[in-house]
C-alpha cells in the first residue's frame, strides 16, 4: 500500500515533504486534504477491519502534522479533519447502539515538555495559579478495542463498541461471554454505563494463534487484533471460545454521580466487581506524572498485556465538567505514548505494490522478527527518494544512508501490522549489495511507471489496462461507503475481472444481462454459486441502481476525494446532471465553472485538477455508468442550533466566560471556530480590548456583536 507520509498534489507540488512553515494557503489545503484521506483511511482500517495499515506513531505524526497545519490557517479546517474524527462507522452485519454520551478518543503528549503544556493548559483554562494544587491521575493506556456496558436496574442490557464515537456496534451477547464483565450489579445508579477495554494478554494470544494455525485457520497479527476480531463476531459462541477480558476505566450515562472524584469513581467500579488497573495512581505534579510513567515503562514487558503509553486524567469530576470537550477529544484528559520499538533484521527484497491510483509502493520483505510481541517479516519503503537515502527536496536522511538488498535494518512499530526502516548498519552490508533501482515498467502490467518533476511517487500510467489499478478501483467502487453491494465483496471482485465477467463500474449493472437466467454461461454454474445465490446477487445489483450522488462521487475512485469532499460536491451542485455538466464546463481553466469548483470550501486546485482531469480521461466510462443508475440528489441538512455551520471568530475579553470555554460551547453547537477573520467569517464576537480583527471584520462587513449578545444568540444569558 501507499504509505501516508508519502502522497502528493496532482499539481507535482509534494505538500508531505514541506514544512509546515514553508506551506502557503494554497499548500496548505492540499496538505489537509491529503491528510484527511489518508487518516481517514487509517481509522476504517484499524477501528472498523481490526487490519491496521501504518503504525500508531507513523499515524500520531500525520496527525501532528495535520493539527500544525489546522493551527496555522485555522480558516482551511475541514468538515472531516481528522482531529474532529473519532475511531469508524460500525461495520455492516451488527445492531447499532447510539451512545448516551460520546465515546471520544485522546488527545497524544510524546515527551515530557508535552505533558507540562497540558498540565499548563489546564490551569490556563481553569484560571488556577501555578502553585495552586491540581491533582491528576496515571494509568497504563490497554491497547485493546474500547466497549460501553450499559447497565438499567443493576442488569446489564447491552454492550456496544465505540464505533464512530456516536454510534457502535451491538456486541451484547458477545460481551456476556466475557468473565471478567459481570451480568448484574448491586447497589448501583439506576442508570450506569460502564466504559472500558477489552484485551486479550500475550499467553492467551500466543495458545490461541497455535489452535488457529493447527486448525489451519487464521492466526492474528497482535493481541488487539485479536481481541477485537473476537468480540466482533457475528457468532457468539465464537467468542466464547476466545480468553477475552476487560478493564474498567470509566463511565459514560449515569443516572446520578458515582463519585466526587475519578480516583473514587473507579475505586468504586472495583468495588462493584469489575477488573481495574492495579497501576492506577494519583498524582500531585508533574514530576510525579513522569515517574509513574517511567514506572510503567519499565515494567511494560512484563505485564502480560499489551500497553501503548500512560493516560493522565484530571482527578476532580467538577473541573472534568467544566473543562468540557473538544470535539473528538476531552480537555481533561491526555494519552502519553509510548516510543515506538526497534528490531534488527535483514532486508531479504523489495517487493513493488500497485496501488488504485497506479502508485508503485516499495515494501520490504524481510527476515520474520518479533518485535514487541509481533512477528514482522514487511516494512514499508515509501518512495525511491527514502530508499536512496534522501528527502523529497534532495537532503539526506539517514546521514545518506541508502537501503539495500542484503542489508540489516533497524525495524520499528508500535502495535501494527506493517512496521518501518528507521535505519541500516553500514558495517554489515554485504560486497555485492547494490543500489536498488525502482522499476520504470509497472511489474503488473508493462505500462511505463512515470516520476514527474516534483513528484516522490513514481505511478503507472496504464489506467484501467493495468490489472492492480482494475481490481482496485473495483473494489473501491463496492466498498462500504460507495455501492456496498451485498454479496459483491473484493474476493468476488477479483474472481469476476480474473475470469473476464467484469472490467468496469458499468459491467457490474449488466451482469445480469449477459450471466443472468437464459445465458448461455450462468453466474448460478459457477463454482460457489447457486440459483438463490446468483438472483440475490442480481437483486442486489438492481437495488444499488438507486444511489445518492455523494456516494456514486465517491465510487468513482477519483483521486484526493474522499467521503466528505464527495458530500461537499454533492451539496454544492445538488444533482448529477448539474455535477456532470460543471466537470465539463470547468476543463477550461478560464470558464465560470472552473471558478465556482475552486471556490467550494474544501476543495483547491489539486483537488479540481484531479475531477477535471478524471472526467477528461474516462467521461465516456462515466456516462455510460450513470446512464445505467437512479442518481439521488443531495439533501441539504438542517440543524437547531442559531450557530450551526456558521463561522465564528471570538476575539477581545471575555467577561462570562474564558475564550476557551466560549469556543467549546461554540463548537458543541456545530459552529465552527476560526482564529482569524476572513471573508468566509459569519460572525465576530468582540470583547473589550477588540483590535484589529475587530477592524478587519468592519472592512469585510463581518457581523459584530458583544458578549452579552452572543449569551442571548445561544440561549445562555
Amino acid at each position: 500500500m501507499t504509505q501516508g507520509g508519502q502522497e502528493q498534489g496532482c499539481d507535482g507540488q509534494n505538500t508531505a515533504g514541506l514544512d509546515v512553515d514553508d506551506l502557503d494557503t494554497a499548500l496548505a489545503q492540499t496538505e489537509l486534504a491529503r491528510l484527511a484521506d489518508i487518516l481517514g483511511r487509517a481509522n476504517v482500517a484499524y477501528h472498523r477491519e481490526d487490519a491496521p495499515v501504518m503504525p500508531d506513531a507513523e499515524f500520531d505524526a500525520l496527525r501532528l502534522r495535520n493539527e500544525a497545519i489546522e493551527a496555522r490557517f485555522p480558516d482551511l479546517i475541514r468538515p472531516d479533519s481528522p482531529a474532529r474524527t473519532i475511531g469508524a462507522q460500525p461495520a455492516e452485519g451488527f445492531g447499532k447502539i447510539h451512545h448516551a454520551r460520546r465515546m471520544l478518543s485522546l488527545a497524544n503528549a510524546f515527551n515530557a515538555d508535552d505533558v507540562a503544556d497540558f498540565v499548563t493548559g489546564l490551569r490556563r483554562f481553569l484560571n488556577l495559579a501555578e502553585d495552586a494544587l491540581l491533582v491528576l491521575t496515571a494509568e497504563p493506556k490497554i491497547d485493546g478495542l474500547s466497549l460501553s456496558l450499559r447497565y438499567e436496574q443493576g442488569f446489564l442490557v447491552h454492550a456496544a463498541t465505540r464505533g464512530d464515537g456516536e454510534t457502535g456496534e451491538d456486541v451484547t451477547a458477545n460481551a456476556r461471554t466475557i468473565a471478567d464483565i459481570p451480568q448484574r450489579l448491586t447497589d448501583v445508579p439506576d442508570v450506569l454505563e460502564v466504559r472500558g477495554e477489552v484485551y486479550m494478554s500475550h499467553a492467551d494470544f500466543t495458545a490461541l494463534n497455535a489452535r488457529q494455525a493447527a486448525s489451519d485457520a487464521k492466526t492474528f497479527a497482535n493481541p488487539r487484533n485479536a481481541a477485537a476480531g473476537s468480540l466482533r463476531q457475528l457468532d457468539a459462541t465464537i467468542t466464547r471460545a476466545r480468553p477475552l477480558r476487560f478493564f474498567a476505566y470509566a463511565w459514560g450515562e449515569t443516572s446520578e454521580p458515582l463519585a466526587k472524584t475519578q480516583t473514587e469513581a473507579i475505586a468504586r467500579l472495583g468495588a462493584l466487581g469489575f477488573t481495574i488497573n492495579p497501576l492506577f495512581r494519583r498524582c500531585e505534579s508533574i514530576d510525579e506524572m513522569l515517574n509513574v510513567y517511567a514506572s510503567i515503562e519499565a515494567q511494560r514487558a512484563s505485564l502480560g498485556y499489551d500497553i501503548d503509553g500512560v493516560v493522565y486524567k484530571l482527578d476532580d469530576l467538577a473541573l472534568q465538567e467544566r473543562l468540557g470537550l473538544r470535539s473528538t477529544t476531552p480537555r481533561w484528559a491526555i494519552a502519553h505514548k509510548f516510543p515506538a520499538e526497534l528490531a534488527w533484521t535483514e532486508l531479504l527484497g523489495i517487493d513493488i505494490q500497485v496501488g488504485r491510483t497506479g502508485a508503485l509502493s516499495p515494501v520490504a520483505r524481510l527476515r520474520p522478527v518479533t518485535v514487541g510481541g509481533v512477528v514482522v517479516s514487511n516494512a514499508t519503503l515509501h518512495n525511491e527518494d527514502y530508499i536512496a537515502g534522501r528527502d523529497s527536496r534532495g537532503q539526506p536522511i539517514r546521514d545518506g544512508r541508502d537501503i539495500r538488498i542484503g542489508d540489516w535494518v533497524e525495524v520499528y512499530r508500535a502495535g501494527d501490522v506493517i512496521p518501518k526502516i528507521r535505519d541500516i548498519d553500514p558495517a554489515r552490508r554485504p560486497a555485492t549489495a547494490q543500489p536498488y533501482q525502482l522499476p520504470e515498467t509497472c511489474p503488473e502490467c508493462g505500462s511505463p511507471a512515470i516520476r514527474e518533476p516534483g513528484d516522490s511517487v513514481r505511478r503507472c500510467t496504464g489506467g484501467m489496462i493495468c490489472p492492480a489499478q482494475a481490481v482496485e478501483r473495483l473494489k473501491h467502487f463496492v466498498s462500504r461507503a460507495a455501492f456496498d453491494i451485498e454479496g459483491l465483496g473484493a474476493k468476488q471482485v477479483e474472481n469476476f475481472w480474473r475470469d473476464g465477467w467484469i472490467s468496469s463500474p458499468r459491467d457490474i449493472f449488466t451482469l445480469k444481462d449477459r450471466f443472468g437466467p437464459g445465458q448461455p454461461r450462468q453466474l448460478k454454474n459457477r463454482e460457489g454459486w447457486g440459483e438463490k445465490s446468483a438472483l440475490n446477487l442480481f437483486d442486489a445489483i438492481d437495488d444499488k441502481r438507486r444511489i445518492p450522488l455523494a456516494r456514486l462521487i465517491f465510487a468513482l475512485g477519483i483521486r484526493h476525494v474522499g467521503e466528505t469532499s464527495a458530500n461537499m460536491l454533492a451539496t454544492h451542485y445538488g444533482t448529477w446532471p448539474a455535477f456532470r455538466t460543471a466537470m465539463a464546463d470547468a476543463q477550461d481553466e478560464n470558464s465560470p465553472a472552473y471558478a465556482d469548483l475552486n471556490s467550494i470550501d474544501g476543495v483547491g486546485p489539486v483537488m479540481a485538477r484531479s475531477l477535471i482531469t478524471a472526467f477528461s480521461a474516462e467521461g465516456d466510462e462515466i456516462d455510460a455508468l450513470a446512464a445505467l443508475l437512479d442518481i439521488q440528489p443531495a439533501v441539504a441538512r438542517a440543524s437547531d442550533s442559531p450557530v450551526a455551520g456558521r463561522t465564528l471568530v471570538f476575539t477581545g475579553t471575555l467577561e462570562r466566560m474564558t475564550r476557551a470555554e466560549a469556543k467549546a460551547r461554540a463548537e458543541s453547537l456545530g459552529a465552527k471556530v476560526a482564529g482569524s477573520v476572513s471573508a468566509k467569517t459569519d460572525l465576530l464576537i468582540a470583547g473589550p480590548g477588540a483590535g484589529s480583527k475587530a477592524k478587519k471584520a468592519a472592512d469585510l462587513g463581518v457581523e459584530v456583536i458583544d458578549e452579552d449578545q452572543w449569551l442571548a444568540l445561544i440561549g445562555a444569558v
